[in-house]
């Protein structure tokens, strides 16, 4: 780094031991920042140390609950009325990223209201990994840089010496995702083709391609109660897998989530550590992409190129 005091980096409540982690790959110590939480359930955002002039770096996912949005509104707030030269958002996960887009008659499309709630709090740079849409980066009017977890996920997928290897999407909405994987790896892909009952529940599931016989890896970029990627692993199974595997970028993990992938025929679902996922599954790896992340950090402050990093 040029220069180690040209910027600082702090946390969020719930995202500080990915901050942690940032700043150890970055040899930088993190910043002190207070959160006073009232009895109403209210909380104040405090900086204890000068940020006059700095680049500063505020690293916290909006994963469920809504808390960890406002606390990082506050923080751009308190950054902004602190006189930050620039102020960066670091969200590994991007929440409310689901809502897109108007895909029935009067509903909100929560993702454009949290960019525009971001960019009216005062960032000039967004940092996340692996949106849900790659068009919600057009939400916002300043840079955004967007990571993909491909870059850890990979090189763990390589490891594993899989033969008969098959990427699958749990979904015909993440093929595009599931096809990168496939072409860079160079084997076949397979869809799903999946209908709802309702929101967060599978009706019916029918594969496109074939699975006898193969290794299946599962490509998505979140995995919420699990319902999904855990009938897509029976029904694989059931058509003659050899094995069935996961690999998603957001262990957003809901409700009967951990229960239902225990319970399912899907041997390892491998996360990144965008969300603490606290709970005990057997089934369940997460790698970190804090040295992602801090290279990145890296770059913008030095004025380098981010694409270097992306595999695919």
């Amino acid at each position: 780094m040029s220069d180690k005091d040209s910027f600082l980096i702090f946390s969020g409540t719930k995202s500080r031991y990915l901050a942690e982690k940032i700043c150890a790959s970055l040899n930088c110590p993190l910043g002190k920042l207070v959160m006073t939480k009232f009895s109403d359930g209210e909380f104040a955002v405090s900086y204890e140390q000068s940020i006059r002039g700095q680049n500063v770096f505020l690293v916290q996912s909006t994963f469920p609950n809504s808390d960890n949005l406002m606390e990082l509104l506050l923080m751009i707030d308190a950054a902004k009325r602190a006189s930050a030269r620039h102020i960066i958002a670091v969200i590994p996960y991007f929440g409310w990223a689901r809502q897109d887009r108007k895909d029935k008659p009067r509903v909100s499309i929560g993702a454009k209201l949290v960019a525009d709630l971001l960019s009216c709090a005062g960032i000039d740079r967004l940092i996340t990994m692996d949106l849900h849409a790659d068009q919600i980066q057009g939400f916002f009017n300043v840079p955004v840089d967007h990571l993909y977890a491909s870059g850890v996920m990979l090189p763990y997928l390589q490891s594993l010496k899989l033969d008969q290897l098959v990427i699958a999407s749990p979904d015909v909405g993440g093929s595009k995702r599931a096809n990168t994987y496939a072409k860079y790896l160079g084997c076949p892909l397979v869809l799903c083709n999946k209908t709802r009952a309702r929101a967060n529940e599978v009706e019916s599931m029918q594969i496109i391609g074939d699975v006898k016989g193969k290794n299946v890896v599962l490509i998505d970029d979140m995995i919420d109660t699990a319902g999904t990627i855990t009938v897509a692993a029976d029904v694989m199974k059931n058509a003659g897998a050899i094995s069935v595997r996961a690999l998603a970028s957001h262990a957003v993990m809901s409700g009967p989530a951990t229960e239902r992938v225990q319970a399912s025929s899907i041997e390892e679902i491998v996360f990144t550590d965008s969300i603490p996922y606290t709970q005990r599954c057997s089934k369940i790896k997460q790698l970190s992409v804090a040295d992602m992340f801090a290279e990145t950090i890296r770059r913008v402050i030095n004025n380098e190129s981010i694409s270097s990093q992306y595999l695919i």
